[in-house]
């Protein structure tokens, strides 16, 4: 019997990474590995780990994601966001095996005003956006065997994010402003990890032709105050509280020390081409996220017929 293949994914406690350690992987295994051994920040734990794993493909889920710390601690950013991957792309070409590197929407400075597409120029605003572009930069550098997927707004029922946040405001709150003029397409974490099994499945059976760059978002492009409508609407339904009002409001009515792109939306139609990946519509994950963090909306349902 053939041996099954192992993966590695690298950041142990990101919102993908662990949706990564939980999506099935079809024939192949899955182990993930946190910062206590193989560290971005130190080059050698990279090459040691990589090399003594014999590993079918990697996977970097890893990244310094804190967007408005980084612009207070930029050598912090650049050092995982950048540094990291080229000593993972290093290491990969070094043992021949693939490296799928999860990247970000703000790479682009937003000022197109259709969506973005893989080969339109980068252009960060912020110290964040700036080390994730240098990684991709530095990705292509090292190894031709890579698929870097850039993806936006991630949420799931676990670490910090949007959908969590808006959750726990609502409960303190009675009134929320929320930005309207940034858009961009909010992404269920496992719906991010699914894709990947996918590319990452399809590169171990031998496609060479997906290499480069790849888009990965939910469908549906919204804005911030969109996206807590939509949050508080399903929550509703599961009977957590939510605020009176919502107030719509601009960028620079809630200043921030980085700058977000206003438009980050991201064509996807090339991870469709090539890997018959057909993102779904954003607000099916987010139910699914909804019903592990209150309930499914059917047991609140029935609980208020029945009373």
């Amino acid at each position: 019997m053939a041996q099954t293949l192992k993966i590695l994914v690298v950041g142990r406690s990101g919102q993908v990474a662990q949706a990564l350690a939980n999506a099935v992987w079809p024939r192949l295994s899955v182990e993930v590995q946190g910062r206590e051994s193989i560290d971005l920040c130190q080059p050698s734990s990279v090459a040691n780990v990589i090399a003594g794993g014999r590993w079918g493909a990697v996977v970097n889920a890893a990244a310094f994601t804190a967007v408005d710390r980084a612009e207070a601690e930029p050598d912090m950013a650049f050092a995982v966001n950048r540094d990291g991957p080229a000593a993972l792309a290093a290491a990969c070409a070094e043992a021949g095996i693939p490296l799928i590197h999860l990247s970000t929407d703000y790479v682009f400075d937003g000022t197109k005003t259709e969506p973005y597409s893989e080969d339109d120029p980068v252009n960060p605003l912020s110290i964040y956006g700036a080390s994730k572009a240098e990684g991709e930069a530095a990705v292509r550098a090292q190894l031709d065997a890579h698929v870097i997927m850039r993806t936006s707004w991630v949420f799931s029922a676990t670490g910090s994010n949007f959908v969590k946040t808006m959750l726990r405001l609502a409960a303190e709150r009675t009134e929320l402003s929320i930005v309207d003029d940034q858009r961009g397409c909010p992404s269920a974490a496992h719906d991010i990890a699914s894709a990947i099994v996918r590319v990452t499945s399809a590169l171990i059976e031998g496609k060479r032709d997906g290499f480069g760059t790849l888009h990965f978002a939910g469908a549906g492009p919204t804005t911030w105050h969109g996206f807590a409508c939509e949050i508080f609407r399903q929550a509703a339904l599961r009977g957590h509280t939510a605020p009176r009002r919502l107030k719509a409001i601009s960028t620079s009515a809630y200043p921030t020390p980085a700058r977000r792109p206003a438009n980050s939306t991201l064509d996807t139609a090339r991870s469709t081409q090539v890997y018959g990946i057909e993102p779904r519509p954003w607000a099916e994950g987010l139910s699914e996220t909804l019903d592990t963090l209150l309930g499914p909306a059917e047991a609140h349902t029935a609980l208020r017929t029945a009373s």
